[in-house]
């Protein structure tokens, strides 16, 4: 009974004084609505980015251009193009001779550009894939109408595209696309296929893109005679690792680099790329989730000063009841309760506030089309109501200490 009454009395007191109460809970709730939202917006983007990064397949090495260093330890380096710099050393020569190495069954590589694409007055930016014919049967990119390009057409620079769903509808309306002519830039192309509706692939939209031969693309459209990746798919998944080392071996050789610090290119397998997804989400998560603490930190200050209000008011109650008998004890656990009280029933109300915002955040993602599943976050219950209680208690012990040492002469006094 001596745990149960003080627990009675806090009930009371918060009963009491609901307005008081209700913006202690408020406060708490706020903070543990804003940590279940980040950590499961943040898981959600975690498996949002796995899921795009697996469209490629979870087989495959992927090699791109790379700033070399111009540090001795080489952690200057940056990917692709940096600083106005344009890396123009990845050839399809590179290509050829890591296909030839005994674990890679296949590869594509190519080149990405944009341009306006245009048919009867029709106009539409597009993004344009020079990629080889492997490309099709790698990507898993299935046709609707027409065919693919073939290697043929590749090797003899024709002015052939394949074109995404949404833009053959956008040039085309509702007639038929194939063995038509639409214009890339200022030159006039022959549709042989139209792709069927993939959606968004890492941002990137698909159904409104063009993929050309990537030769065509080199020397007709963008005046180049180098490619900005390679993506070679492995015989063995599980020798990864060692064919990324050997492909580096390749690639320094065609590029006639001794001093890996200087690589003009980067090998990445999937495992690593993985690695940094996870790593860069993770970081973004508990950054978020700290920014959000602040606000339980805010909250917890309020009940400070709420239980400083408390007890100034109940001065005299305090005074009274110790002079009838109450202990420092009975007294220190009625305002303790007070604080756990509060602080709980704003982690459990942040909890499902929480958990339903997040549910209808992720609902309405996935409307535009974006595959972003809801997580259920057990760690983000645990981390707000656990959070939120250990801040009741925190800045709650204090003001409950301070009450229960009154002396009842002075607390009655003060009345």
């Amino acid at each position: 009974m001596s745990i149960l009454n003080p627990l009675k009395i806090a009930y009371k007191a918060i009963k009491l004084h609901k307005v008081r109460s209700g913006l202690t809970i408020l406060g708490l709730m706020i903070g543990v609505v804003s940590i279940i939202i980040v950590i499961n917006l943040g898981s959600g983007i975690k498996t949002f980015i796995l899921n795009e990064v697996s469209v490629f397949g979870s087989d495959y090495v992927q090699i791109e251009v790379k700033v070399p260093s111009t540090s001795k330890n080489g952690s200057d380096n940056a990917m692709g193009m940096a600083s106005g710099i344009t890396i123009t050393t990845l050839k399809f020569e590179d290509a050829k001779e890591i296909g030839k190495h005994p674990n890679i069954k296949d590869y594509y590589a190519g080149i990405v550009g944009q341009d306006i694409a245009s048919r009867d007055g029709e106009h539409k930016t597009t993004m344009i894939w020079g990629v080889n014919a492997s490309f099709f049967n790698l990507f898993n990119a299935k046709i609707e109408k027409g065919r693919p390009f073939d290697e043929g057409e590749d090797s003899s620079q024709d002015l052939v595209v394949v074109i995404g769903s949404e833009l053959s509808k956008k040039l085309f309306g509702q007639e038929e696309a194939v063995g038509r002519k639409i214009k890339i830039g200022k030159k006039s192309f022959q549709v042989v296929g139209v792709m069927e509706k993939q959606g968004s692939t890492f941002f990137m939209d698909m159904d409104n893109a063009t993929f050309m031969p990537a030769k065509t693309l080199q020397k007709k459209v963008m005046g180049v005679d180098h490619i900005q990746f390679i993506t070679a798919y492995l015989k063995n998944p599980s020798k990864a690792k060692e064919t990324a080392s050997d492909i580096e071996s390749i690639m320094r050789s065609q590029h006639k680099i001794t001093d890996p610090n200087k690589d003009d290119f980067a090998v990445t397998t999937m495992e690593e790329a993985m690695g940094m997804i996870e790593t860069i989400t993770g970081g973004i998560t508990l950054l978020l989730a700290a920014i959000a603490a602040i606000s339980l930190l805010v909250g917890g200050v309020g009940i400070m000063n709420i239980m400083y209000v408390s007890v100034a008011e109940r001065t005299y109650e305090i005074g009274l009841r110790k002079a009838i008998g109450a202990t420092n004890s009975n007294i220190l656990w009625q305002f303790i309760w007070e604080a756990i009280l509060l602080t709980t029933l704003g982690g459990i109300i942040g909890v499902i506030t929480g958990e339903a915002l997040s549910a209808t955040a992720m609902f309405a993602i996935n409307k535009y089309g974006i595959n972003w599943g809801y997580t259920f976050s057990n760690f983000g219950i645990f981390l707000g109501v656990g959070f939120s209680v250990a801040t009741g208690l925190i800045f709650g012990i204090y003001p409950a200490k301070q009450a229960s040492q009154m002396e009842p002469i002075e607390a009655l006094q003060k009345q």
